[in-house]
């Protein structure tokens, strides 16, 4: 299966080298045509209708969101391309949604594109575009922000106030969820420790990370740990313990 995509990056090196990359390394690629700005890009998609659009965030001008907030239908995957970690791209990550660092590496791209392949075989919807914006808007408070969580089968949309808790088993995170679920996303929990620090989370211990929403009390015993909701407990560790009460204010 093809995929029909568009490029957009208001630096023409940038658009030439992507299309020679994906020529080289992404045989099911096909570019329909390429933009160097959000106008030129809009009457682009409408007239072409890709499946993916691979879409620089900063331009003079109107910017990548910018673009994707006027598109009628958003119904496309998106795959960012940026020059640095900017304005945007912890709302992108926040959202799962793939973004590659110029200069491209050639292993990222190809995974990116793969993963784009298997949601459209699958003709799954594509929400979490719709969540990015959401998040770029800030048309909903902090309560009702819900992360994306890719698991093997599915992307989960999940508010950040359902998260009890995260646990870490080498390179995967478990999530807790107060329906009493258990959600595994294979990432490092680090990686979502940076994500969710503006939402209340605390790490607490090298394996867990809280959501102090849920944290009941500090048990003294055992050498210390955390009662959260549904009866979790998790150990809060020696060198973590005193930065764990300032932020509780125990």
């Amino acid at each position: 299966m093809k995929l029909n995509a568009i490029l957009i990056d208001d630096e023409p090196n940038n658009l030439d080298h992507l299309h020679f990359l994906l020529d080289k390394h992404c045989p099911d690629v096909q570019v329909a045509g390429t933009a160097q700005n959000v106008e030129d890009g809009l009457a682009l998609i409408a007239a072409s209708r890709p499946d993916l659009l691979f879409l620089d965030i900063q331009m003079p001008g109107k910017d990548g969101f910018d673009l994707l907030k006027a598109l009628p239908d958003r119904e496309l995957e998106v795959i960012f391309v940026t020059a640095y970690e900017q304005y945007g791209i912890q709302a992108v990550k926040f959202s799962a949604i793939d973004y590659l660092l110029k200069p491209i590496d050639t292993a990222e791209l190809t995974e990116a594109v793969h993963k784009v392949s298997e949601r459209v075989k699958n003709k799954r919807r594509n929400d979490q575009l719709e969540n990015l914006l959401e998040l770029i808007d800030k048309k909903t408070d902090k309560t009702s922000h819900r992360i994306s969580l890719p698991m093997m089968r599915e992307t989960r949309l999940v508010l950040t106030s359902d998260i009890i808790r995260c646990e870490a088993a080498n390179n995967y995170t478990s999530f807790f969820l107060t329906t009493g679920e258990t959600l595994i996303v294979s990432k490092p929990i680090y990686e979502y420790e940076e994500l969710l620090a503006d939402y209340g989370f605390l790490r607490c211990h090298q394996s867990h990370l809280v959501n102090s929403g849920h944290v009941l009390s500090l048990i003294k015993e055992d050498s210390g740990y955390l009662l959260l909701s549904r009866d979790h407990r998790v150990p809060v560790s020696r060198q973590r313990k005193d930065a764990v009460k300032k932020a509780l204010g125990f």
